[in-house]
């Protein structure tokens, strides 16, 4: 192989695993809740950052909803992930999303 190849390889296997590795988060929803405009089903969900959407994935049936939301850096890191919701007109409404080792909170009110 010439040092051309070699290099192109590495580029590639590099891209690969950065895309490999962007990181989800897995959240549980007891009751059925909306996350900005999309509606969601109680169950199991890992969640994944892709530029200003939230991208969730339901774990039964891998089915993907994505979701607006604004970033929020924290001066501090969270310990763990946690959903903030609010109950309005009998609906669950996802409020926040604080990610666990990270200070990044996903922000879906409007």
């Amino acid at each position: 192989m010439t040092n051309r190849s070699l290099l192109l390889a590495g580029a590639l296997a590099l891209a690969g695993l950065s895309i490999a590795s962007a990181k989800s988060y897995d959240i549980m929803l007891t009751e059925p809740a909306q996350a900005g405009t999309v509606q969601l089903k109680a169950g199991e969900y890992h969640v994944k950052l892709d530029g200003t959407n939230a991208v969730f994935t339901s774990v039964d049936t891998s089915k993907k909803f994505t979701a607006p939301v604004k970033i929020e850096k924290e001066a501090r890191k969270y310990d763990m992930t946690a959903v903030e919701t609010n109950k309005t007109n009998g609906t669950d409404k996802v409020q926040a999303i604080e990610l666990g080792g990270s200070n990044t909170r996903l922000d879906f009110t409007e």
